[in-house]
């Protein structure tokens, strides 16, 4: 499938009223615009929303996507923790996520058919894989306009306005891991069947 950069989208999921998940994508100037859910709101309508506004067709999302394999293959799969994707990056299980794991799934479901393509994503991973300082990353404050700058230049981009937040820093990292994907640079970990996870 061709896409362009027009196409995708970033999206760091968080809580259903905590004013946390944020979404990044390319506005028609070109440049990175990134929104955010408010307090008290339900951000999964809100998300929906944005991408059925937006026309995406590609969605790189920091959420589990799947359970374990083991809960619909149990004669392939024997952990019932971890998928292969956990394990192989150290990430928290979908099992103990939960009610986070299932909103992401149920919305993946109610997503409009402009969408042709779900990624799930790891936003930390790709920090570490770049190297930024995992006692400053999502730490310090005063190194979002930093670390915000450094991706813009790593992977050219223009920032709309100056990020708040580290929920929007994880939502550009998301969008970043989508211009790896789209130049080839991109990695996969895990089995696709069970649930993989692009870096």
């Amino acid at each position: 499938m061709k896409t362009n950069k027009a196409d995708i989208a970033g999206i760091d999921y968080g809580s259903k009223l905590a004013g946390t998940t944020a979404i990044a994508f390319f506005n028609k100037a070109g440049m990175v615009s990134i929104r955010i859910s408010e307090k008290k709101k339900d951000a999964d309508q809100w998300l929906l929303r944005q991408i059925k506004d937006l026309s995406l067709k590609q969605l790189f999302w920091d959420a589990p996507l799947s359970l374990p394999g083991v809960y619909t293959q149990p004669d392939r799969w024997d952990d019932y923790f971890y998928r292969a994707s956990d394990r192989a990056l150290a990430a928290m299980s979908p099992m103990f996520l939960g009610g986070l794991t299932a909103r992401a799934m149920r919305l993946q479901s109610l997503l409009p058919e402009t969408v042709q393509e779900v990624y799930e994503v790891y936003p930390a991973y790709l920090a570490k894989a770049l190297e930024l300082d995992k006692k400053l990353y999502k730490k310090d404050n005063a190194y979002l306009s930093i670390y915000s700058q450094y991706l813009c230049q790593k992977f050219e981009l223009e920032l709309v306005e100056e990020l708040q937040n580290w929920h929007q820093f994880d939502a550009l990292l998301a969008l970043c891991t989508g211009l790896r994907y789209l130049s080839g640079k991109h990695q996969v970990y895990g089995d696709v069947e069970e649930g993989a996870i692009m870096v």
